[in-house]
């Protein structure tokens, strides 16, 4: 039986070439909102990180209606951090949008998201976003698609993928660059033209592979994935398998079941053969699982994940200052929410250490796991982490480690600091190219050659600079790398900083605080070009005389300090030293906050 009714499509592409904005766009024009509804720009974007960054991280679910059929659209991230998000979702769908913006053509992660499309036999639309840039490159654009489709073995019908020219900001479509679109129909009519209504057995037993899932606190998880053979009812009894874990079959009943409709999700007593739903009801369903109809267990094969290439160790909190901002303080609150992460993100390893209250987190990059600290800070929680590692590997008997392909665009006269950085961080220069007055550089670099890089290429480049990665392999490993040549200015006592000892202070580096902050023995307050470590009394005051007022110190002018973000912060943190994060704060601290105890620790080579 062919599903004339319903077509399932993911939207695909780089980091900000306009996927969720396109989104936003086919819905309006799609009949989910009314007419006279305000609608905010990229609605898809739910999570208040994902608004603030402008970056899709979790893949979210919609659908939209033409002409009476239902277009389930699954919207993807573009950042590589989050690529176990993209791999898994693409076996929900029957084909694929591959969005390029008109001006910057395929980029690393384009690559990435298409072999991965390219790999599950998907059909491909091919959609040039962004046509009403003034810096566009439409015949440009085209043939470097063609270039990427042939580098990537596609098939003859995959390279002959119609092509649809888009503003998703104007909401437009059009399949000839020469005559502007009015609204998205060519678009639409690509989606339910060219993609084949799906052949599926609606007579068979059920059976449902899991891509997808949510947590909510009233029915516990929540499954989300397409049948993919048989209809499944409310109440009805299943079992759960895995194809790569045997023995993990389990019983149980469906207690509810969601369509989605536009942003929400609508309860119904059934569904059939490809349909993308929702379930609950099946306590320790996870990503990989296949459901299927009691006695009828039959597992669906499930795409490998990317495994994670970086680590840090997430530990409870136990500085002075501990407790006095967090509501989530303990080892279980770290260890329960740790664990339930791993249940959503499908690229997340939680583990358990020799030490009670210390956990090992692998994810896919510096960001993937900067995304998993904010999100927790801002729940309530206080911890500590360490200086992100990468994970080794060891291959045929040789120690490996991850390698990324790095793609750079800059001014022509910005290439020497680019050259410069690279040879120091054992960088390759793999291609370079002219585009307009820019040059496009990619690199092979050890990843752990990237930690710290990305503010200081914003810098080199006085933020002219565009930077992208993406994983490229394991390859065996380059030998040191210097992580910082810089030290740390270090609170010689806990108190209270005041502008005198800040003065005295800011003579020997850059300071991280302000008068009027609380800081403790051994809490980093500010950076020192030299390569070694500066113990400072930022809480020092004047001894007041006869001569001397207290009213001098006004005269005392201090710089403005270096306000440190998450990334930058867990960027500069030395092996040595530990990241406070409190629902308020973020305080970097030495890992034995004694002065002298360090200090004789480090003469013994312990730190």
């Amino acid at each position: 039986m062919k599903r004339t009714d319903v077509r399932n499509v993911a939207i695909i592409a780089h980091v900000d070439h306009g996927k969720t904005t396109l989104v936003n766009e086919m819905l309006k024009q799609g009949g989910i909102f009314r007419d006279n509804q305000e609608v905010m720009d990229r609605v898809m974007d739910s999570g208040d990180i994902e608004r603030e960054r402008g970056i899709t991280i979790l893949a979210k679910n919609t659908s939209a209606f033409y002409k009476g059929i239902k277009i389930n659209v699954v919207d993807t991230p573009g950042h590589a951090d989050f690529g176990g998000e993209v791999e898994r979702v693409l076996k929900m769908v029957n084909g694929v949008l591959v969005l390029v913006d008109a001006c910057e053509g395929p980029m690393p992660q384009t690559r990435f998201v298409v072999q991965k499309a390219l790999e599950l036999n998907h059909k491909l639309i091919i959609v040039v976003n962004k046509i009403d840039r003034p810096d566009a490159r439409l015949s440009e654009v085209q043939d470097e698609i063609l270039e990427l489709l042939f580098d990537l073995n596609a098939n003859d019908e995959q390279i002959d993928s119609p092509i649809i020219f888009c503003s998703g900001r104007e909401g437009t479509a059009t399949t000839d660059i020469n005559v502007k679109g009015t609204d998205l129909t060519p678009l639409f009519e690509a989606i339910v033209n060219y993609f084949e209504p799906q052949e599926v057995d609606d007579k068979g037993p059920f059976q449902m592979l899991i891509s997808s899932i949510d947590y909510n606190e009233y029915v516990g998880r929540i499954g989300i994935g397409r049948i993919e053979r048989g209809k499944v009812s409310v109440n009805a009894p299943v079992e759960t398998c895995n194809y790569n874990v045997s023995g993990h079959e389990t019983k149980g009943n469906i207690v509810s079941i969601y369509q989605i409709e536009g942003l929400n999700r609508v309860a119904v007593e059934s569904a059939s053969a490809g349909d993308i739903v929702c379930i609950s009801g099946l306590e320790n369903i996870s990503i990989g699982d296949t459901v299927c109809a009691l006695g009828n267990a039959e597992p669906v094969p499930f795409v490998k994940i990317s495994e994670p290439t970086v680590e840090m160790t997430f530990s409870v909190n136990d500085s002075p200052f501990a407790g006095k901002e967090g509501k989530f303080v303990t080892t279980r609150h770290l260890r329960d929410r740790l664990f339930k992460e791993m249940l959503k993100d499908v690229s997340l390893r939680v583990e358990e250490t020799d030490s009670a209250d210390s956990y090992r987190v692998c994810g896919r990059g510096e960001m993937h796991l900067s995304i998993l600290i904010e999100t927790m800070r801002r729940a309530g929680y206080e911890f500590q982490i360490g200086a992100p590692k990468v994970m080794y590997k060891e291959i045929d008997g040789v120690l490996c480690e991850p390698m990324e392909k790095l793609v750079v665009d800059v001014p022509e006269d910005k290439t020497g600091s680019v050259f410069s950085s690279m040879g120091v961080r054992k960088g390759e220069l793999i291609q370079m190219e002219n585009i307009g007055s820019r040059i496009r550089l990619e690199f092979k670099v050890p990843e752990r050659g990237l930690f710290g890089y990305k503010s200081q290429f914003l810098t080199d480049t006085h933020g002219e600079g565009v930077f992208n990665t993406v994983f490229y392999g394991y390859e065996e490993y380059k030998g040191e790398i210097d992580r910082r040549t810089t030290g740390s200015l270090v609170a010689f006592e806990t108190g209270e900083a005041v502008t005198y000892g800040l003065f005295n202070a800011q003579g020997r580096g850059q300071l991280f605080i302000g008068a009027g902050e609380k800081v403790y023995e051994g809490m980093v307050v500010g950076v020192s070009p030299k390569a070694e470590d500066i113990s400072v009394n930022v809480c020092k005051k004047k001894h007041l005389t006869n001569t001397r007022a207290a009213g001098s110190d006004d005269a005392l002018r201090l710089e403005n300090p270096k306000i440190m973000s998450l990334e930058e912060a867990m960027e500069f943190i030395g092996d040595d030293e530990l990241l406070e994060v409190t629902p308020k704060n973020i305080r970097i601290r030495k890992k034995t906050l004694d002065t002298e105890t360090r200090l004789k620790r480090k003469a013994r080579g312990l730190e």
